[in-house]
């Protein structure tokens, strides 16, 4: 393993590491020295197939030089390539100026919805929405910033009387994951469907007659890959920024979308339950 100090950058440590790296981890190290900016956006699988290695190869060698996996040695080449304000959103440095911040965010989020519905599986989603009616119980699982779509998800499933469960607790949602009914629907959420909690989550709910759906914006990451059904988020590029609002953005309109299919099957029952909620609601309205 490569020694990194606090004083020393990502591409020093790559440098450092071609005297002993083997001839593939080379090929790494190669291209990213020659294109650093360009390594940043890509997903381990992206950058493994582009470099033409495979995954564990890059995945090893990252961890020769210190970093504990893929997305800290992106985090680590971001913040010494990138400008500082392509670490924090997912829009490029030059599309801002200061009369275009609100305009690029705006246009950034439209451009992901536009790009979602363009390529988004409805026979999929249409799929999801059968099983959800007849599933004794919708169990919706998101860690940080997706647990704020597993929250809008249960605020409208809500309304369709099927049972819904959201739990915000990591340590709940695996409690909750252990104990699902069989012909129960998981729908997990993760821009990046690598995150170690939410793989430990969807291999707890996993079990003969659960159908496990994951929503995310890579298609190729290991949550997906472990998937019944895959609901793919686009956005406008595949950036470094593992926040990515524009993401969340497709993600909810995902689930509305959902929504309205779930109530069309259910038909007068839907529609039941829906105003037993809102007569609920408007006593306590002013």
């Amino acid at each position: 393993m490569v020694a990194r100090t606090s004083d020393s950058g990502c591409l020093d440590a790559i440098r450092t590491a071609l005297g002993t790296s083997s001839a593939k981890e080379r090929r790494v190290a190669e291209y990213i020295l020659a294109h650093p900016g360009d390594a940043v956006n890509p997903s381990i699988e992206e950058l493994a197939e582009h470099i033409g290695v495979s995954e564990s190869t890059l995945f090893r060698f990252v961890r020769k030089l210190g970093f504990g996996g893929y997305q800290q040695f992106r985090i680590a080449l971001a913040t010494e390539v990138l400008a500082p304000r392509d670490t924090w959103y997912e829009a490029p440095e030059a599309a801002f100026d200061e009369q275009s911040a609100v305009t690029t965010v705006f246009k950034t989020s439209i451009a992901a919805l536009e790009a979602t519905l363009a390529s988004l599986d409805q026979a999929a989603l249409d799929t999801v929405a059968r099983t959800a009616v007849e599933a004794p119980c919708i169990l919706l699982f998101g860690l940080g910033g997706s647990n704020t779509v597993a929250q809008d998800a249960l605020h409208k499933f809500v309304r369709t009387g099927v049972p819904c469960q959201a739990p915000s607790d990591f340590h709940l949602q695996l409690m909750v994951a252990s104990q699902a009914k069989p012909g129960s629907l998981a729908i997990l959420f993760s821009h990046t469907g690598a995150n170690v909690d939410a793989l430990s989550i969807l291999e707890t709910v996993r079990r003969d007659r659960v159908t496990v759906v994951v929503v995310t914006s890579h298609a190729r990451s290991p949550l997906a890959r472990k998937a019944d059904v895959v609901l793919v988020s686009r956005t406008p590029s595949v950036p470094y920024v593992s926040e990515a609002w524009s993401a969340r953005i497709a993600q909810l309109a995902i689930m509305d979308s959902l929504y309205v299919l779930i109530m069309e099957r259910l038909g007068d029952a839907g529609n039941r339950h829906l105003q037993d909620m809102r007569n609920a609601i408007a006593g306590r309205r002013l």
